[in-house]
């Protein structure tokens, strides 16, 4: 388990370590679990939590008991089981997974939008039906009360599809050329879709019109932004009833109260980079948002950082486990990363231990990520004689410097400086020196001529007064 710090607020990475080969038979595994210290430390939450090459997508149940995922290669779904701690079932598909969602309470209903424009249903037990849609499909969702799939892509339409007809209805005539995201309110069930040109459409399902729309490429443009192309929308998410967040492929993230035209608050990533995934965190009013590089969490009334966190790997999308603070990340890696940040929220119930863990930690500290690690500039490498370094295994660059191990440096510095030792003593006296000054009396003006001649003349009286006052007491 790793531990790291930012703005005082403890993150605890439990997906950290090496993980064992598939192929290892028991025997090998626990071989190495006694030669090897960082293996039989690791936590391992859940059993053989990844994907072959990469995950792409994760989503949790809504009854809270199944974690399932998406990824390749070959493109596949793996749906975990939080009860058992382990893996529930495996299945391999035609194609690549684009989006996917799920329907019931528990895992029984699943819908997959796939690459070939191929949407796939299944049910418990299995595949269950496939259809195609007219245009390469970029995401959907579900509309409860009239049982209709709207599907947003590659072309200006919207096209539904009626789960308890069974057929295609008459899709949505929109203005935009291509759409990228699209969702749907909760509470009164609106739905909104993120054009590439970036705008947000409102449509109700009710009457099928066109009742709102947000131009979001000029309201992301601020005073501290800079902006080489026309932002499209990325990602887009409802909160309540009149909360919405809508993020942009330059790197912004608005959040709208759908009454204004204009945006209460615009937080920009800084990195140009186009924002993957927004979650709402209730219990501190904060926005969670993504993009391949960084997850941000800060306050949706000011704007304010509350952490960041920034894994080794790109991030493709983040699910934020319901009540809970527990975090997880579909990546560019294997392996999928869970995150438990106690200032959120408890562990979820199935992994209630975390807890008293964490406590444990916490009462007995041990040495964050970066005690091991010197932040050193460009400046310091060249003092130091290691700017051949830069762009090697060994520095690993940050903001506007670079971390390196701490032992490489004080080898480092020993050898560039054999002396240091001897400067730092005279540099110890000296301040010493300086503090017994500091309580003698000084003069304020000194004269220009021999002024080390008068300090000398100024010390010899005060110690001459000093002397006085002692044979007086006597």
């Amino acid at each position: 388990m790793q531990v790291s710090s930012l703005n005082e607020v403890k993150i605890y990475s439990l997906s950290a370590g090496r993980s064992l080969p598939e192929w290892l038979s028991d025997r090998k595994k626990r071989a190495l679990q006694k030669k090897d210290v960082d293996i039989r430390r690791r936590i391992e939450l859940i059993q053989d939590f990844e994907m072959p090459t990469v995950s792409t997508k994760i989503k949790v149940s809504r009854d809270g008991q199944y974690i399932m995922a998406v990824g390749t290669y070959k493109p596949r779904v793996r749906c975990f089981d939080t009860y058992q701690l382990s893996q529930k079932f495996e299945r391999c598909l035609d194609s690549e997974v684009v989006t996917f969602e799920i329907l019931s309470d528990d895992y029984s209903k699943i819908v997959f939008l796939q690459c070939g424009r191929f949407v796939e249903f299944h049910s418990q037990h299995g595949h269950y039906y496939k259809t195609r849609i007219p245009k390469f499909g970029r995401d959907f969702s579900y509309h409860y009360p009239s049982c209709d799939l709207y599907f947003v892509g590659a072309s200006s339409e919207v096209y539904r599809l009626n789960l308890e007809q069974g057929r295609f209805l008459n899709s949505l005539q929109t203005e935009a050329s291509e759409s990228n995201v699209c969702d749907i309110n909760p509470v009164h069930f609106l739905f909104a879709m993120g054009t590439a040109e970036g705008k947000v459409e409102c449509w109700d399902p009710r009457t099928r019109n066109r009742v709102g729309l947000l131009d979001c490429a000029l309201s992301s443009v601020t005073a501290d932004t800079e902006i080489e192309g026309l932002p499209s929308i990325s990602a887009l998410k409802f909160d309540g009833a009149l909360n919405m967040a809508v993020g942009t492929s330059t790197g912004q993230v608005l959040l709208y109260d759908l009454r204004s035209s204009n945006p209460l608050i615009v937080k920009d990533h800084y990195y140009g980079l186009p924002i993957k995934s927004i979650q709402f965190q209730h219990q501190l009013d904060l926005i969670i948002s993504a993009d391949s590089r960084i997850i941000k969490m800060w306050n949706k009334d000011t704007g304010k950082i509350f952490t960041s966190i920034e894994p080794e790997h790109d991030i493709n999308d983040v699910c934020l486990y319901p009540n809970s603070g527990m975090l997880m990340t579909a990546n560019e890696a294997p392996k999928m990363n869970i995150y438990y940040i106690p200032v959120l929220g408890p562990a979820p119930k199935w992994c209630s231990f975390l807890d008293s863990l964490t406590e444990e930690l916490e009462e007995n500290p041990e040495s964050t990520v970066y005690d091991d690690y010197k932040f050193v500039t460009r400046k310091d490498l060249e003092n130091l004689g290691l700017a051949h370094l830069i762009g090697s295994s060994l520095l690993r660059a940050y903001m506007h410097g670079f971390f390196m191990d701490i032992r490489l440096y004080h080898k480092a510095k020993m050898m560039a400086n054999p002396f240091a030792y001897e400067e730092y003593r005279r540099e110890k006296i000296r301040q010493k020196i300086e503090e017994t000054r500091a309580q003698r009396v000084q003069l304020k003006k000194l004269p220009k001529v021999n002024k080390e001649l008068a300090l000398k003349l100024i010390e010899e009286e005060g110690e001459e007064q000093q002397f006085s006052k002692k044979r007086k007491q006597k």
